[in-house]
């Protein structure tokens, strides 16, 4: 049995501020062959997600908020911005499923934001995620220059 509780979330939320790519995950599966992937997943708001879709294989992916503020971006093929929605702990939008062919990342509004993700399985490092050939890899000028237009809603 595992409890999300304020210990946990608390832990997660200062690994990530201390993770130099400023987010942590906790999973709850304990296998990457899992067919359901769950985990916590810690985001602050300098931390660039590329965007990304799952494809081959298709997978569904789901984002349900606990603390903070986000927003999940889905783009069309060419990178422009088709939705953007806000899930916020407080008020408004508290969840948000992606379909397999969507190309979509997230941001963190709030430093501690913590979003609860599901995915389906199983968990393989060559084929999870496709990246956007439009969108700057992380580490790059580029992508923090991306990272600061999209909080502001200007890509």
């Amino acid at each position: 049995m595992q409890i999300i509780d304020p210990i946990l979330i608390s832990g997660l939320q200062q690994a990530a501020q201390n993770n130099p790519r400023l987010r942590k995950t906790h999973n709850f599966h304990t296998e990457s062959s899992d067919p359901l992937q769950r985990m916590l997943n810690a985001i602050e708001p300098d931390s660039y997600v590329q965007p990304h879709r799952h494809i081959d294989p298709a997978k569904r992916e789901m984002f349900i908020i606990l603390k903070g503020r986000v927003v999940v971006f889905i783009f069309d093929d060419h990178g422009a911005i088709s939705h953007q929605v806000l899930l916020d702990a407080a008020q408004g939008n508290l969840g948000i499923e992606i379909m397999p062919h969507e190309w979509h990342s997230i941001v963190s509004l709030d430093s501690g934001s913590v979003v609860f993700e599901v995915k389906d399985g199983p968990y393989s490092v060559g084929d999870d995620k496709w990246f956007a050939p439009w969108a700057p890899q992380p580490g790059t000028p580029e992508a923090n220059s991306y990272l600061d237009k999209l909080k502001v809603g200007i890509v």
